[in-house]
This record gives structure tokens, C-alpha cells and sequence, in this order.
């Protein structure tokens, strides 16, 4: 029986203490962990202390470094074309991924898309792509560069088991330890998983807002620059785009109706917002590909970004073509009165959605396609009494008490605008900040 080198215990009253971990003796406790020498209890204790003490910028990178060390690095370099990546750190009908890797990659760009599933009020882009019949999440590192290397150029896949297997684990105690929302671990656990891809570019979508896993701009800040900070210091050009999520994204709630969204965005149409933020991101991942007088817009316009979606579904065998599911199920609420809506919190839609059956309690749990939330009107839209505001979808109209419930106090009318005495609402743009190594 070989003897370790450091005791976890002593690596624990290190961070609990407010000191600094020794890079020897964190990358240890990594490994450690990986292999099941460092308990569960152990490791939860020590996130703990990450959660309450924080970390420094080179004990992060430290970290994220031996999370990518505990499994395999994948590289793209063969493939003869730029890479770039995005990620988001979620949000309620953030649904951008969809259009977002076609109109990247109809430039001649590849796009390794490596994404997840939902758990909790926040949806999961495979859930989402998996509503279309035949399309598949699973592919071999084979089928990933086949579709990199030749004309479809956009993958968006399921992640291998291979990468940053410590990060699966950490991840996992987090959940049921209260240690989520630690910068320190919600960006290595990021970072590690996508410099571990090989991608040479990427742009990370960081919100905050109700409906945000940082509610607070300021701590959304924080998160953008740590995680920029470790791109840049492994080597991959890493940009941070911070937006807002105080409100639903698009009108589109759920998985099937999501994805309807997104093909009306590929169309040249959709709601305003997520056009929006499609062509800024695309915009910030073709600059770091190169490409910055990339014309976006007249790609979603011209049919050229629908034409690499319909490609990228097929090659994963999808019918891009194919009916959507939808639901058996409908309830309508409608407004009480004449007015403008001057509040829609994303939070209480992306839980009632959740409720209706588009996200899952727990890992294992299905998520119905069907299910989720049409906006029918949105923050500085005016509505008079009787209109519809919001159709709940599901498979099972017993579902609709519950979300109903969630729903309760989290949109507001004002006074009509017409009126004299009206509420003024100024919705401001949904990119409040660029964020790079440099600033």
C-alpha cells in the first residue's frame, strides 16, 4: 500500500484557515478525490471552505488545471480550421445555442459544441435538440470531427465521460452540499471541462438576473473575469459577454417550443431579443476566429445559417423538417387589466415551466417535450383586460396548479401609457458588458 503525500484534513484546515493551498497539495487532493482515496464527506467539507474563504486567481487555476489533468485533452488541430466555443452560464428560455453554432459555422468556422442537460428552472440544450425525432446527442470523438472537418462545421453533442471526470464528481457533491454558487468552483468546473475540449476560442455568455445563476451584476462580473482569466492563462482566447436575464429570453419556455423559436431566428424572423443576442455572440466568436467583418445578420436573412442547421440535424439524424411534439394540455392566463407589463421575473417562469414537466428534478428524471411556457406579451408590451399573457403547456393538465402556484406575483401591469399617470418602462439592452483579459 503505497502512502500519500498529504493528508486531507491538513488541505482542509488550510482553506477553512484562510490560507492559501500549496499547488503540490491541491492538485493531491484532485487526484485524491478522483480515485476515491479523499471521501465524499472530506471533499464536501473542503468546498465548504472554498464556498466561505474563497480562493486566490493561481489556486483557481491550479485547480481547474488538475480537474482537466484527472482525464483525457482533446485537440482540433488536424481539422485545418479555426474553433470556438460558447458557453452560457444558463438561464430561463435561453435557447441560443440552437442558432447560435449554425451561423457560426456557415462562415467557414467549426463550432465543437460540447453541451448538458437541464436540472432545476434552467433548461438543457440537449433536451431542447432531442424534441426533433431522430436526433441524437451521443456521438464518438470520430463522428464529432467528421462533422467539424467536412461542410456541416457545427457540432453540438454531449460531452465524453472522458473529460474532467473530476469535475463530474465535484459537481455532483456540490449539489447536495449548498456549495453551487462558489466562483471559485462554478468557474473550474466551467473552464476545466472546456479547455479540456481543445477548442481555440471562446466566449462565455455570463447572466445575472432573476432568472441567472448569479442574480447580482456585480458577482456576474466576478464569475466573467475569473473565467476569462483562466482561458486566457491556458492559452485559449477567451472573451465574456455579461447579459441580462432579469426577464425570460425570447417567448419560448420549455423544449419543443424552444426549438420552434430558434428556427424562426435561422428563418430571419423571431423575437427581437434573442436575434439580438444571437448576432453579438456570433459577432464576438467570429472575431476570435478571425472574421470580425463577418456579416451575421445577412447570414440569418440570406438562408445560409438555416441551411447549416438543417445540415448539422442531419447529420446527427434528425428530420430538421419533422413535426415538433406538442401538447395535449392548455391552460391560458390572461391580463385583469388595461395596462403596460412592467415586470415578468424570469425566475418564477423557468420553475413553473420545470413544474409543467421541460426540466427535471433530478438527473435521471425525463423531461416531456411538450411541456413549457408561450409569452404572449413581455415587459413594455401594453395588453388590455381579457388579452393573453401566457399559455402553460403540458402533458397532464393536473401539472397546471402547481406552476400556476410559481407563477403567482412575478409579472405586474401598470398603468396604461396613454393615460396621464403612466408607468414608465425602459427595457435596457441585454449586453451590458464586454469583458476581456485586458479589462
Amino acid at each position: 500500500m503505497s502512502i500519500e503525500p498529504f493528508d486531507a484534513v491538513d488541505v482542509i484546515r488550510s482553506k477553512r484557515d484562510g490560507g492559501v493551498v500549496p499547488e503540490k497539495a491541491l492538485r493531491w487532493m484532485v487526484d485524491a478525490y478522483t480515485r476515491g482515496y479523499v471521501s465524499d464527506a472530506q471533499m464536501a467539507s473542503f468546498a465548504m471552505a472554498i464556498f466561505q474563504r474563497g480562493m486566490e486567481r493561481d489556486e483557481i487555476r491550479v485547480l481547474t488545471d488538475a480537474m482537466i489533468a484527472s482525464g483525457e485533452r482533446m485537440s482540433f488541430a488536424a481539422l485545418g480550421k479555426k474553433t470556438v466555443d460558447k458557453h452560457s452560464t444558463g438561464g430561463v428560455g435561453d435557447k441560443i445555442t440552437l442558432p447560435l453554432a449554425p451561423l457560426v459555422a456557415s462562415f467557414g468556422v467549426a463550432v465543437p459544441q460540447l453541451s448538458g442537460r437541464g436540472l432545476g428552472h434552467t433548461g438543457g440544450t440537449l433536451d431542447k435538440l432531442e424534441s426533433i425525432p431522430g436526433w441524437r446527442a451521443a456521438l464518438s470523438n470520430e463522428e464529432m470531427f467528421a462533422q467539424m472537418q467536412g461542410d456541416v462545421g457545427a457540432v453540438i453533442c454531449a460531452a465524453g465521460s472522458g473529460l474532467a471526470p473530476a469535475d463530474k464528481k465535484l459537481y455532483a457533491l456540490r449539489d447536495v452540499t449548498g456549495t453551487v454558487e462558489a466562483i471559485p468552483l462554478i468557474a473550474s468546473s466551467i473552464m476545466s471541462k472546456k479547455i479540456a475540449e481543445g477548442t481555440d476560442a471562446l466566449v462565455l455568455d455570463v447572466k445575472f438576473g432573476s432568472g441567472a445563476f448569479m442574480q447580482d451584476i456585480d458577482r456576474a462580473r466576478e464569475l466573467a473575469r475569473t473565467m476569462v482569466a483562466l482561458g486566457t492563462d491556458s492559452g485559449v482566447a477567451t472573451t465574456a459577454l455579461l447579459t441580462d436575464m432579469n426577464v425570460p429570453l425570447g417567448l419560448a419556455i420549455g423544449n419543443a417550443n424552444e426549438v420552434r423559436e430558434s428556427v424562426e431566428i435561422l428563418a430571419g424572423g423571431g423575437p427581437a431579443d434573442v436575434r439580438e443576442l444571437t448576432i453579438a455572440l456570433a459577432k464576438e466568436m467570429l472575431a476570435l476566429a478571425g472574421k470580425s467583418d463577418a456579416d451575421v445578420e445577412a447570414a440569418l436573412d440570406d438562408g445560409r445559417a438555416m441551411d447549416s442547421w438543417k445540415a448539422m440535424i442531419r447529420a446527427q439524424d434528425g428530420d430538421p423538417d419533422a413535426a415538433l411534439p406538442t401538447a395535449r394540455e392548455t391552460h391560458v392566463v390572461t391580463a385583469d387589466a388595461d395596462g403596460v407589463v412592467t415586470r415578468m421575473d424570469a425566475l418564477p417562469f423557468g420553475i413553473a415551466a420545470w413544474r409543467l414537466g421541460a426540466g427535471r428534478a433530478r438527473a435521471e428524471d425525463p423531461v416531456i417535450f411538450e411541456a413549457g411556457i408561450d409569452l404572449h406579451a413581455k415587459p413594455g408590451d401594453r395588453v388590455t383586460a381579457g388579452q393573453p399573457l401566457f399559455t402553460l403547456s403540458a402533458a397532464d393538465d393536473a401539472r397546471f396548479p402547481r406552476a400556476i402556484e410559481a407563477l403567482e406575483g412575478s409579472w405586474e401591469i401598470g398603468n396604461d401609457a396613454s393615460s396621464g399617470s403612466a408607468t414608465k418602462f425602459e427595457r435596457g439592452p441585454i449586453v451590458r458588458e464586454r469583458i476581456t483579459a485586458d479589462h
